[in-house]
């Protein structure tokens, strides 16, 4: 193939109709008439030799091929842009710049206090607009739309960036006037009613089914392995909350060891580890490949990343030293 007859506009073409999966929509991406995208996909087509969209009962859907290029096509793009845009120096002590991020709480109740005192520092006008999981999709990262994900997250795109930030295990919060706090064990942790705190990924949550329980996460996909449940009474999506309703004596939080060392010296509440094996989770943060190479981000990414250092040093646990 000779490159130099194919129109690189046509792969900005196919990295919107691959997000979109629409025609219609990817033209008004793109701000053409809608006849102009399906020519547009006709010679994508004919240049790949795949039909790469195929319209199903479904609506349009992406063939394997397809599938295998969209990476491909995001870090061209990315790349392209990088190449084309100034390297103009970013300084963070004068910079005015908006940086939006989405945090899940267990981030904004351990990183983002210690993000935010810095920044006062040395970025006294940047601003910080922090989202929630629920307010962000991944077609909002993907344009650039959100800077940064800081999250436990289950899976993400290929073409997306990511670090992991630090690694943490699971403790249990209990009133220490808990009958079950003086011998702690699987047999006790079973007979407790207990509080499930939890919100990962991308979109809008719904209602919780206890009834379902292998699909709550982490906690409950541990006690499957080794063939028990536990009874959940109280569903919350905010790390906040289990330290104030573990103070009922009736009921057990098990959350992040890093939320749960908040209340180390709450009197009324005990910390224990799990009776059982829960697999540690990451807390990474991840980027589009639009951002990456963007000065303002590379600072604000690096920045983070240090804090997160600052944290493990300053709450040393000697089971986070192989990160």
């Amino acid at each position: 193939m000779n490159i130099g007859r194919v129109d690189l506009n046509l792969l900005k073409y196919l990295d919107v109709l691959l997000r979109e999966l629409n025609v219609t929509r990817a033209a008004d991406q793109l701000g053409i008439s809608q006849p102009a995208m399906s020519n547009g996909l006709k010679r994508l087509r004919e240049l790949f030799g795949d039909p790469l969209l195929i319209r199903t009962s479904n609506g349009m859907n992406p063939t394997e091929r397809a599938l295998e290029l969209q990476p491909l096509v995001r870090q061209v793009l990315a790349q392209t842009e990088a190449m084309l845009t100034p390297d103009e120096e970013f300084l963070p002590d004068s910079s005015r710049r908006v940086f939006r991020i989405m945090t899940s709480d267990y981030a904004e109740a351990t990183l983002v206090p210690h993000l935010v005192r810095r920044l006062r520092l040395e970025a006294p006008n940047v601003v910080l607009d922090f989202l929630t999981p629920s307010d962000v999709s991944y077609a909002d990262m993907e344009q650039g739309r959100v800077d940064l994900a800081i999250n436990r997250f289950n899976e993400i795109p290929r073409s997306f960036h990511q670090v992991t930030l630090w690694k943490d295990y699971f403790s249990c919060l209990l009133n220490r006037g808990n009958p079950l706090a003086r011998d702690f064990n699987l047999d006790a942790y079973l007979s407790a009613q207990h509080i499930w705190v939890s919100k990962t990924g991308f979109g809008v949550g719904f209602g919780m089914n206890p009834e379902k329980l292998g699909g709550l996460g982490w906690i409950d996909q541990a006690l499957a392995r080794i063939g028990k449940t536990r009874r959940i009474s109280i569903f919350t999506r905010h790390y906040q909350m289990p330290a104030l309703l573990a103070m009922n004596n009736d009921l057990v939080a098990t959350l992040p060891s890093r939320v749960a060392r908040m209340q180390a010296q709450n009197p009324r509440l005990v910390i224990k580890d799990p009776p059982f094996v829960i697999p540690r989770f990451e807390l990474k943060m991840a980027w589009s490949p639009l951002l990456h190479h963007n000065a303002a981000h590379r600072w604000l990414r690096k920045l983070i990343q240090e804090e997160a250092g600052n944290i493990l040093r300053e709450d040393p646990d000697e089971r986070e030293q192989d990160i």
